[in-house]
């Protein structure tokens, strides 16, 4: 068994995990309206961080949620050779170094934790984060390390930003997941970690249980979904057969959710076609935006906390149904014992990955 704990984040809405799980369970957003930000000086909604970072954001995250990390386990696995540190992002740090945006951070986190191991870098669309987690729990489970410590890290850039409204994918408004009136995403960033081990002994609060997860590739086109869901449909229907678990035993599902026109009816289709349209179901980007590599992490991170609490978590900004299937939306926080969960997320070139929660 792979225990998962230790979940940690940094966003517009806290320092850490506890502010952030508070905030979520108020409803607050992260987004607010950024004066001159788009292409074209016009304002724009974003989830900005607003830290003392200097110029190097991305770095000044690792740290620090490195730091938060400590003191949820022992700290001796941080630079432990049994340990691997693996890094979700779609970019890095591009405003530092274009033509490599990793290796600056990296080398510093190594040299200030004393890291035994080059980390890794998952670097694959807005599947990152749970790819990662997944990359983690198999490097474990075939023995090669006994601890994983999973960052999720994406910080906003002009050549993101732009790259996204010359898709004319960003929303007008604060992003608003599965409803009628969604016409985009609202971009964020944010830095999240989850710590994976074979011992649950390193954990300072009791960990929960990670089920192996799996990936699908519907190689539909560059930048839009199938629009029969095959690929995450598939995804799901691996992660939930290799761990013998039925549709009927989720009880509550993290969507990818990013609000815009299509990836929110692929999901639905996808879940209607797995038999688990009445399953429970929010996307969080509506409090987060959408972080692209840091999204699987801070999402999965939330659900565990959402599991510790039996809470389900409003879907903020949905109003009206506005896919051709019906889901299950969360629309008001309410109690509820969650047992399992089902994490997904979908990406650009068709990639999509999901992976299971579940209480010991």
């Amino acid at each position: 068994m792979t225990y998962i704990g230790a979940e940690e984040i940094i966003s517009p809405l806290g320092q850490n995990i506890q502010e952030n799980f508070k905030s979520v369970c108020e409803n607050r957003s992260g987004i607010s309206l950024v004066t001159e930000a788009g292409f074209n000086k016009e304002d724009i909604y974003l989830a900005k961080i607003i830290a003392d970072a200097g110029i190097f954001k991305f770095e000044f995250l690792l740290i620090k949620i490195l730091q938060n990390l400590s003191a949820q386990i022992d700290p001796s696995c941080i630079s432990s050779d049994k340990t691997i540190v693996i890094i979700s992002s779609t970019k890095g740090d591009l405003d530092r170094n274009i033509a490599d945006p990793f290796e600056p951070s990296l080398s510093a986190i190594v040299q200030k934790f004393k890291l035994a191991n080059q980390p890794i870098v998952v670097s694959n669309a807005c599947i990152s984060g749970v790819l990662a987690i997944n990359a983690a729990n198999n490097y474990i489970e075939s023995g090669f390390y006994e601890h994983a410590i999973v960052i999720g890290c994406d910080v906003i850039s002009d050549f993101v930003l732009f790259g996204f409204q010359s898709l004319f994918a960003v929303s007008a408004e604060p992003c608003a997941p599965f409803d009628k009136n969604r016409n985009g995403i609202s971009l964020g960033e944010g830095c999240s970690a989850v710590v994976l081990s074979k011992t649950k002994e390193i954990f300072k609060n009791a960990p929960l249980a990670l089920l192996s997860g799996t990936s699908a590739n519907d190689a539909n086109h560059i930048s839009g979904p199938s629009r029969t869901g095959e690929g995450l449909y598939r995804t799901v229907k691996k992660t939930l057969e290799q761990n013998d678990i039925s549709a009927d035993s989720i009880d509550f599902i993290s969507a990818h959710g990013t609000a815009t026109v299509f990836n929110d009816e692929m999901e639905a289709i996808a879940f209607d076609r797995l038999g688990m349209s009445t399953v429970p179901l929010n996307s969080l980007k509506g409090y987060f935006g959408h972080t692209l590599g840091a999204a699987g992490v801070i999402e999965t991170a939330i659900s565990m906390q959402m599991m510790r609490n039996d809470l389900l978590v409003k879907s903020l900004g949905y109003s009206e149904p506005g896919t051709s299937n019906s889901l299950n939306i969360t629309t008001e926080n309410q109690s509820s014992e969650i047992n399992t969960i089902l994490k997904t997320a979908s990406g650009f070139g068709g990639c999509n990955a999901s992976l299971v929660l579940r209480k010991l």
